[in-house]
């Protein structure tokens, strides 16, 4: 598998952009600078992420999503998990 992160990425499996391959492997991600772990989905190019608006969820249970905007950095994460 190659290095090249897609623009857009989502935990959901649901999503068109939910990649399990990817997510397995690992890849980390940088909002202004600061990483963050608790992303359920970025978007590089429209410089965004989504993540959990607490613990509150929608009629369906899923959680609702609060979009950051930002720059944002990815990279894939090697096997020592850095």
């Amino acid at each position: 598998m190659t290095d090249t992160l897609p623009d857009r990425l989502s935990i959901d499996p649901n999503s068109p952009y939910y990649n399990e391959e990817l997510l397995t492997r690992g890849i980390g991600l940088k909002l202004n600078g600061v990483e963050k772990t608790n992303a359920e989905e970025y978007c590089i190019s429209e410089g965004w992420i989504k993540v959990a608006a607490g613990k509150s969820v929608d009629r369906n249970g899923r959680p609702l999503l609060l979009t950051i905007k930002g720059t944002v950095e990815v990279w894939p994460l090697d096997e020592s998990g850095e």
